[in-house]
């Protein structure tokens, strides 16, 4: 969902054993200072531990459940479609509930942040504001019930902002958002069907364009369908980031000089606890050729 708003006022050892077992057996002889008890003096085995995936290593593949038969993962410097930033551990009720957590519960909401935060480290800037995208793997129902209690943390390049599909990509994700990086959201000439926004063709600030992007807000706790239905809240959000961007006064004039276009996460996003929304500037009158950054009063003049 986007909106745009204008003026509106993813054996042998146990073998081993056994062969020499049976050449004792066969022998009926107890070796020297031995008790003839061929148990009580092996260490007792261990539990086994629940399959746990590796964190810091990338994907050929995206699935929201990864199962041990299937694991597997690349190299990143060859293609791959995902990176694990991170594998957190689910603690306290929800690791003692016996079914797996899912979208929309306050364990899989804490999951999904503890991830945010993890991405936000590695990449050295907010994922939200470039083509990424921030997955969450669990385990099966049957390891959870088994013991697993992870969660994955999974990051994806993205091919643009209308259009989410993780594409390949080679190299990992560390530090991708320090500097200039061609993955951070710049400057975008929109396509319109009549008054509905198609999509957001990006461009050199430098070339006549119509939309810049200019920050994320956080949005406050509410169901989606409430967050649905408040569009003007949202646009009023962001055209108060969209005056800080410009350095101009968020009075009565701003809707005289820029409009807003808006991204929220996606349903299923928003279920799982991400509350990021992207605010661009939109020029509906006039095509723009630099960057409304800092621009001023007279940059961004009320027409």
């Amino acid at each position: 969902m986007r909106r745009l708003l204008g003026r509106a006022p993813e054996v042998l050892t146990a073998l081993a054993l056994a062969a020499a077992g049976a050449a004792l057996l066969a022998g009926c002889v107890r070796p020297g200072g031995s008790d003839g008890d061929l148990t009580d003096d092996w260490p007792a085995l261990s539990a086994p531990l629940p399959f746990t995936p590796a964190s810091g290593v990338c994907m050929p593949r995206i699935t929201p459940v990864v199962q041990a038969a299937t694991y597997e993962t690349v190299d990143c410097a060859r293609n791959h479609l995902a990176e694990a930033v991170h594998v957190g551990t689910f603690t306290g009720a929800v690791a003692r509930q016996r079914e797996r957590p899912e979208p929309g519960s306050p364990g899989l909401r804490a999951a999904r942040a503890e991830c945010d935060q993890r991405a936000r480290e590695v990449l050295g800037g907010d994922w939200h504001s470039a083509r990424l995208a921030l997955n969450i793997a669990l385990p099966t129902v049957p390891a959870w019930r088994g013991g697993a209690r992870w969660f994955r943390c999974d990051l994806s390049e993205t091919n643009s902002i209308d259009n989410t599909r993780p594409i390949n990509r080679t190299g990992s994700l560390r530090g991708a958002m320090i500097g200039d990086s061609a993955l951070v959201h710049g400057c975008f000439d929109p396509k319109l069907i009549g008054d509905n926004l198609n999509y957001m063709a990006p461009v050199l600030c430098t070339e006549p364009h119509r939309a810049e992007f200019v920050g994320v807000y956080v949005e406050r706790d509410m169901s989606w369908d409430e967050f649905v239905k408040a569009d003007q809240q949202a646009h009023k959000r962001c055209m108060a980031l969209i005056a800080a961007f410009a350095a101009v006064p968020n009075n009565s004039d701003l809707p005289y000089r820029a409009g807003s276009i808006f991204y929220p996460p996606s349903q299923r996003e928003w279920q799982e606890g991400d509350r990021g929304v992207r605010c661009f500037l939109w020029s509906d009158d006039r095509k723009l050729t630099r960057s409304m950054r800092g621009a001023g009063p007279q940059g961004l003049p009320a027409i």
